[in-house]
């Protein structure tokens, strides 16, 4: 077996994303605990005598490069597959089911959902965001009309 076909056994086997890495402070903007029209999302401190610019001691951390993930599992999903958006039955066509899961886009209806789960798991590809939908012959008995019980002007 050559090197190159091990990489390639190597990157379909790939562990799933691995957690072991210490895990990262939640990065606050300065002084949005004490202030209510600041928001929490990061933004970096410019402050002349800012004590989160200066990284004094005992002030929330802020984000460097030392945070950052490790280059082959930057970018995948928690599960350890890439992730790729669908929107048809088509677009399964192109989709390794070792490496990559598919997230089915949220302006998709219920039947082509249903399709696309159906096709989905026949190929053994695992879905992000699967939900719970009626089933195609359940489409048709809703089209039908139902019949409702009308009460009379004396029963209440």
């Amino acid at each position: 077996m050559t090197q190159k076909e091990q990489e390639t056994i190597a990157e379909k086997q790939f562990p799933k994303k691995d957690h072991s890495k210490h895990k990262k402070p939640r990065f606050r903007r300065q002084e949005s605990w004490r202030y209510k029209r600041v928001g929490d999302t990061w933004r970096r401190p410019h402050g002349i005598d800012s004590k989160m610019r200066k990284k004094v001691k005992g002030w929330p951390a802020s984000p460097t490069t030392g945070y950052r993930s490790p280059k082959k599992t930057r970018g995948l999903h928690p599960s350890g597959f890439v992730e790729t958006r669908v929107q048809s039955v088509e677009d399964l066509g192109g989709i390794d089911p070792e490496l990559q899961a598919i997230r089915i886009a949220r302006t998709v209806g219920g039947r082509k959902r249903v399709e696309i789960l159906a096709l989905a798991e026949e190929k053994g590809i695992h879905v992000l965001n699967p939900r719970t939908i009626r089933e195609p012959e359940e489409f048709k008995e809703s089209a039908e009309p139902e019949e409702t019980e009308s009460l009379s002007d004396g029963e209440k």
